[in-house]
């Protein structure tokens, strides 16, 4: 009993400075508490404090003064430097296509490296004999060829039209009966002409294949019909004399 005494004697002697819910409290009394809930709003919202004014700075002059006396007439103003674009994402498909895509074969001796001294030797025998032959190399593949052969490409070559004349430069081997030069691992261009002409474009047969799986009713007609490009050997010929570089 002596605690809800002494409980109710510090409630009174503590000041209310919290009223009840509106909905508690009679119609004058609750009209007056919203007003005090809304002018601390209201004055908050008319009061500007030094953080909320505009700041107005003066452009500096001075400093811009300066850097215009110091630049030359002639030199034109500096204009900023455009950002980099990120290349991370093409430098790997670059990396990418590289290791994909296969690399060319080594390129043929030019004209700049001398003969040996064997060579030179015996270029005049090999040239003085009849029934020259090479093995030219044509988009990657080896044909052994003399003069007036027909060739028939496995594919069709693009870029050529009937009455185009080739030069084929890549020889792994030129010779004749008794005298074979093998290059390292192509054939001095010098040492040789071999001429082509191109005669026109072949078709096969259509093919016709019916791919069909076991336990199915369901088959797939596939028709196929290739073009091959067809070649003359015109001329092949070994040159007796190599004027050395």
């Amino acid at each position: 009993m002596s605690r809800a005494l002494l409980r109710s004697a510090l409630e009174l002697r503590t000041p209310i400075t919290r009223l009840p819910p509106p909905f508690l409290l009679p119609i004058p009394i609750r009209s007056r508490a919203n007003a005090l809930a809304v002018a601390p709003a209201a004055a908050a919202a008319t009061a500007r404090f030094f953080n909320q004014t505009t700041q107005i700075v003066d452009p500096p002059i001075a400093s811009s003064i300066l850097a215009d006396a110091g630049r030359t007439p002639t030199q034109p103003p500096t204009a900023p430097a455009p950002a980099a674009a990120p290349v991370a994402g093409i430098s790997k498909i670059s990396a990418a296509l590289s290791t994909q895509i296969p690399q060319p074969p080594p390129p043929a001796r030019t004209s700049t490296e001398p003969l040996s001294e064997s060579v030179r030797t015996l270029l005049p025998l090999l040239a003085a004999q009849p029934g020259h032959y090479a093995t030219a190399h044509i988009h990657g593949r080896p044909y052994l060829v003399t003069a007036g052969d027909l060739v028939r490409l496995p594919f069709k070559m693009p870029g050529v039209a009937p009455g185009d004349v080739l030069r084929l430069t890549r020889a792994t081997a030129v010779g004749s009966r008794d005298f074979t030069l093998t290059g390292a691992p192509w054939v001095d261009e010098r040492v040789f002409e071999c001429r082509a002409v191109v005669l026109g474009t072949e078709s096969e047969p259509m093919r016709v294949l019916i791919k069909k799986k076991r336990r199915q009713r369901r088959a797939k007609r596939v028709e196929s019909k290739h073009r091959f490009t067809v070649l003359r050997i015109s001329e092949l010929r070994i040159c007796g004399e190599v004027v050395a570089a």
